[in-house]
């Protein structure tokens, strides 16, 4: 699957944030990884939608059409606080408890919203996610470093020079220019901001206060965040289901979005009995 349907609608919220919105029923929203925006998830929504949910792709703040993020009562960009801005937004689609589906630093905010607002998740999909690269100094630093990478090189090169580890080595070459050409389009006011909430976070310490129920997947071929992060993650998460997703990188919810979606249904099938 190497291009997805175009949204039936387009809303922002009183943030500035943009979504994607498909389909009907029961809602979800996706947080796309850090090189990606609201057209990275599209593949899997439209898979989703098409079985009777309500979805919701956001472009985080700094991305895509959404504003860039403001200081303003949050403090300053680079300590702008995602997981608050989901949970507002939450509330703001009429506080439902939603499906949290985020994949890579994605999955970060989703686990860090699923922690601090049970009632509003009424289940959590971690997709070749990791606990933040707040877990040690040379993580986070490493992590701060992709700021100046960005800023100095742009977005296009920045792209061409990451874009290919996270697909793997089989990736259908129309999908793995997709990949790179939402990496290239990132903005240096929402990488930022998502830069360095990643390199303050640790979600290691929350992740037993996780309620909802979960599913952690991961590509079988991801070099990025790998295979074992996301074992952690669903040993330490109570309950939690682990999937492999064979024939795909970091990258799975694009590469691999119909067998991305099948794990998913099956789970919030079991939910609905």
């Amino acid at each position: 699957m190497t291009g997805t349907a175009e949204p039936t609608a387009r809303w922002v919220s009183a943030r500035g944030i943009s979504l994607e919105i498909r389909g009907a029923g029961a809602p979800v929203l996706l947080l796309h990884g850090i090189g990606g925006s609201a057209s990275a998830c599209g593949p899997l929504a439209e898979v989703l939608s098409a079985r009777g949910y309500r979805t919701y792709c956001w472009d985080a703040p700094g991305y895509g059409r959404s504003a860039d993020p403001a200081p303003g009562a949050d403090g300053p960009a680079e300590r702008y606080d995602h997981a608050a801005v989901v949970a507002e937004l939450i509330t703001e689609l009429g506080g439902e408890p939603i499906h949290l589906i985020g994949t890579s630093w994605g999955g970060v905010i989703a686990t860090a919203v699923a922690a601090a607002n049970p009632a509003s998740v009424r289940s959590l999909v971690l997709a070749d996610s990791t606990r933040g690269s707040g877990v040690n100094t040379d993580r986070a630093q490493g992590m701060r470093a992709r700021i100046g990478e960005l800023r100095e090189l742009g977005g296009p090169a920045f792209a061409a020079a990451r874009a290919r580890r996270l697909v793997s080595p089989d990736c259908d070459d129309e999908i793995a220019r997709a990949v790179e050409s939402e990496m290239a389009r990132v903005r240096l006011s929402g990488y930022t901001a998502a830069a360095e909430f990643m390199a303050s976070t640790d979600t290691g310490p929350s992740l037993a206060a996780v309620a909802a129920p979960t599913l952690v997947l991961v590509g079988a071929d991801d070099i990025v965040t790998g295979v074992d992060e996301s074992r952690l993650l669903a040993d330490a998460i109570p309950g939690a289901r682990f999937g492999l997703i064979l024939g795909a990188g970091h990258a799975a919810i694009q590469e691999k979005p119909t067998e991305t979606a099948a794990h998913i249904l099956r789970l919030w099938k079991e939910l609905d009995r």
